[in-house]
Order: C-alpha cells, then sequence, then structure tokens
C-alpha cells in the first residue's frame, strides 16, 4: 500500500503486437474471461481529498468497461491532461491508476529514474496488469492506448481512480454545498462531467471550493 501511494517514478511498459486483446470493452472478445479472475472492485470514494491510486487496479480496469492488458498497445495512442484543484491547492492525480505496480514485471519495467529499462518489443506481464486507460507518473496525463481506435471517457477514469464522479459530486464534495466546476479546453463544462471524452491534447480542470487564480485552458506544452 505505501508503494502504490508513493509511485512517483513513471510505470513504464512496452507494446507487443499481437498479444492479448485490444484494450476494448468488456464486451470485446475474450474481455469477460480476463476480468473474471480480479475479483470485486473497489467502490467509488465518496470522501475528502487526498485520493491514492486504489488497491486492485485490474477489477477497476474492468469495471470502467475495458479489458485489462499483459502490455502497451500503441496504435492507438492519445493523452488528455487532468488538473484538479481543491481550494485553489493543486490536487495531484496519482501515479499507477490502471496499472498492477506491484506486479513483478512492471517493478523490474523501471530504472531509480523511472525510465525505462531493458529492451522493448516484449510481453512484460505473465498476466494482464495494465489498463488501456492509465496514468504513468503525478503529471496528469491520462494515457490511453489500445490496438484500435478507443476514445474513452472522464467517467471512465475516475471509475479506475475509484473516486465518485456525478454531475453533482466528485468524491466527498457535492453541490451545492461545495462549488464545483469543470473546465474543457477553457470552457465552463455544463454537462455530465462523466461523458466527457479524452480526446488527444485536450485540458480538462476540475475546479473544486475556490477557484485557483488561473484555470489551465491548454494541453501543457
Amino acid at each position: 500500500m505505501a508503494l502504490r501511494a508513493t509511485a512517483v517514478w513513471l510505470l513504464a511498459l512496452f507494446a507487443l503486437a499481437g498479444c492479448g486483446g485490444g484494450g476494448g470493452s468488456k464486451g470485446s472478445s475474450g474481455g469477460s474471461d480476463v476480468c473474471s479472475q480480479f475479483g470485486t472492485a473497489p467502490a467509488p470514494r465518496t470522501t475528502k481529498a487526498p485520493w491514492p491510486a486504489p488497491e486492485n487496479p485490474m477489477a477497476l480496469t474492468c469495471k470502467a468497461g475495458l479489458v485489462p492488458e499483459k502490455a502497451e498497445f500503441l496504435q492507438y495512442h492519445v493523452h488528455a491532461h487532468l488538473d484538479v484543484f481543491v481550494n485553489a491547492r493543486v490536487l495531484f492525480v496519482p501515479a499507477g491508476i490502471g496499472i498492477d505496480i506491484d506486479n513483478p514485471a512492471v517493478q523490474a519495467d523501471r530504472s531509480p529514474n523511472g525510465l525505462v529499462n531493458g529492451a522493448g518489443l516484449k510481453q512484460v506481464c505473465d498476466q494482464p496488469c495494465i489498463s488501456p486507460l492509465h496514468t504513468h507518473d503525478l503529471s496528469g496525463l491520462l494515457h490511453t492506448e489500445t490496438k484500435t481506435r478507443s476514445p474513452n471517457r472522464l467517467g471512465q477514469f475516475f471509475t479506475e481512480w475509484a473516486v465518485r464522479l456525478t454531475p453533482n459530486c466528485i468524491g466527498g464534495y457535492c453541490k451545492p454545498a461545495v462549488p464545483i466546476k469543470i473546465y474543457v479546453d477553457g470552457k465552463l463544462e455544463t454537462g455530465d462531467p462523466a461523458q466527457i471524452e479524452l480526446s488527444d491534447l485536450r485540458e480538462i480542470a476540475i475546479v473544486i471550493g475556490t477557484p485557483p487564480a488561473t484555470i489551465p485552458k491548454e494541453f501543457p506544452k
């Protein structure tokens, strides 16, 4: 648990063509069989921040409607960026969302400075260890990496994070008692936040309580 909560290094895995499924929904071929081994996913947290990376990440991947893989697939590879502010302070999105960082192969495939070890194009895990939607570090980058074009949504990420996300509540913060605003590329989002697509280079800012001096409007360069 301590390792998961304090992980700040890049949890990098490589692509292997022809390994497993395509990172699609649980309805895709083999998805239900893969997901049956992971047990019950944790319930969404309804507590106030911080929200460390949760236990049983592969069960949460399945709960989000995705299929855990043994390696990354980069045929469809996009990044959205998520900023979270609570009373004007940055809340870091944890490293290792959607990754079984306790898997020995994941541990072996990183160096002390967080860079990649070893050669690529290998099957790094002997069992599914990574979601098509995941975080490698504390940068706020949300990685979608699949064999086919399979856009994900913010609600799926919050399912993997095991944090409640509804039109009125995020974790233990709920309107109207606490102001909550969500911005997409600098524009106020008024619809269901769970449906926000994690498209490439999209900037998403969640503002809970007192807003920061500046709302991010662009994907970080």
